[in-house]
Order: C-alpha cells, then structure tokens, then sequence
C-alpha cells in the first residue's frame, strides 16, 4: 500500500487523473472501475481537460461504476447514472455500449441483475483499476459496516449516517434513497490496482482506520490492506489522523527518488 499526500483536494484530484491517464495511455483497452460523490470530481475534470487538449482517448476504454441508488431513474438528476454523464462521460469519447452502471430504476430480479453485473466484468476480463472514495463511517463504494468482506454485486441497505451525508447531494425535502445497488468488497478486491480518494477533516478517522487499523468488516475499506496494490491519495485534511504521517511521506520521497529512470 502506498499512501500519497497532498496538500489540497484539486491536488487529490490532479494526482489521481495522472495516474488514471497514464493507465489508459499504457493499456487503450482498459478497463475502469469508477466511483461517484464530490470528491473525485476534481480527476473527472483532469480527465476531461486532458482528452479535450487531445492528450487522451477512451475510445477504447471500458468502465464500470461502482454503484447506483435504487428507486432512481438513469435520467433522474440525482442518480449516479446522470451523474457519470453529465460530469465525465459527455465531455470524453467513452463508446456509449462499453460503459455500465447498474440500474437503479428496475423493480424484480433484483439478484439477476447484480449477478449479470458481475458477469460483465468477468467477460471484459475483470477490472484493471479502480476508482475508490472512502465514506464518514470507512465503507467503499455502499459496503456499510458489518459487510461481508467476499461480498459481490448485491441490493445493500444504507445506514443512516450515509443516508444523512448524501442529504446534501437531494434537494431541500426530497425523500433521500435508502437502498443501492453495489459492488461488493470482494468485487473491489479482484480489480488488478486500486485508487481511493479523500478529502477533508471528516473523512479523517476513517482513512486512519483503514489504513492503520486492523482489518475489519466495520471499516469495510480496511479490507485494502488485503490487496496488493493500493495507492491513497489524500490531502492534509484528511490525514491528521494519521499516527504514522511523518513515515507516509519519508516513504513517498523515497519512491520518487529510486525510480527506474532514476536507477537506470
């Protein structure tokens, strides 16, 4: 696990786009996982500034998105799926048949949907890198507390601290979704390299938990210390909580400074 620190969110998300474009550079036929919220919006606008300067190509690419609210429709303005579009995938080259989202409008099979869900992924060769945020309480994508750490694509009920940390995102008394459709921790755990993004003071204790803290269906984002490649990015906000700060970023000069072109 490498943990990058930065001193600012649109550093966080200048940093992750970097990443991320160097990905699809080295390999057009990538396959994305992608996830939603305010806090990797400042990568999507790297990403499309990037692609518009001709500096980067989706056309290739494949994506998947992490999750989606259940009850809402892909054109409701509050659904991930709108979301994706009108923040992402209408400013790039994304072929419209290589993008996925689950469905947050369907009413039955729910199990069948997330099960063809997973099989997608399985036959576009599973994912290459994944896209994470990190919510108030550690869950990754809808994982909540007390998730199975092997759980796949499933319907998960939302803990009310989520379902008051999304208030923001709905208008002045909307109804706030309750349920969503998500990848699980052992779908996130099987994508080849992992990015998770965090940004400001609540989100603190979290990243410290799943960073330092022992691994643990309650902090579902601990289970990343199971992976072999894993980068945090967060900013200064974001990782006070950090006992082992200091050493984080001691670390981080020195993988700059051993690089291969460094060595060779």
């Amino acid at each position: 696990m490498l943990v990058v620190l930065k001193g600012s969110a649109q550093e966080v998300g200048q940093e992750a786009a970097r990443i991320v474009a160097g990905a699809v550079r080295a390999n057009p036929s990538i396959v994305l996982g992608l996830a939603t919220g305010s806090t990797p919006l400042g990568m999507y606008e790297e990403l499309v500034v990037l692609h518009r300067a001709g500096k980067l190509d989706f056309s290739k690419a494949t994506s998947f998105n992490l999750d989606e609210y259940l009850g809402l429709a892909p054109n409701d303005p509050q659904s991930f799926h709108y979301f994706m579009h009108s923040n992402f995938f209408s400013h790039v080259n994304f072929a419209p048949k290589n993008i996925h989202i689950p469905d947050g409008a369907i009413r039955k099979d729910f199990s069948a949907h997330c099960e063809s869900y997973e099989l997608a992924i399985k036959n576009a060769g599973g994912i290459d890198l994944q896209v994470l945020g990190i919510g108030r309480n550690g869950h990754i994508g809808f994982n909540e507390p007390n998730s199975s750490l092997a759980s796949r694509t499933r319907l998960k009920e939302l803990t009310q601290e989520t379902i008051e940390d999304n208030r923001r995102f709905f208008p002045p008394g909307a109804d706030i979704p309750e349920c969503a459709i998500t990848m699980g921790i052992g779908t996130i755990l099987d994508a080849r390299r992992i990015v998770i993004l965090a940004t400001g003071k609540s989100k603190a204790a979290a990243v410290a938990k799943a960073i330092e803290g022992p691994i643990s269906s309650s902090v579902s984002a601990s289970a990343l210390q199971l992976h072999p490649d894993v980068i945090f990015i967060i900013d200064d906000d974001a990782s006070y909580a950090l006992a082992q700060r200091d050493y984080y970023r001691r670390v981080l000069e020195l993988t700059k400074k051993y690089t291969p072109e460094k060595l060779s």
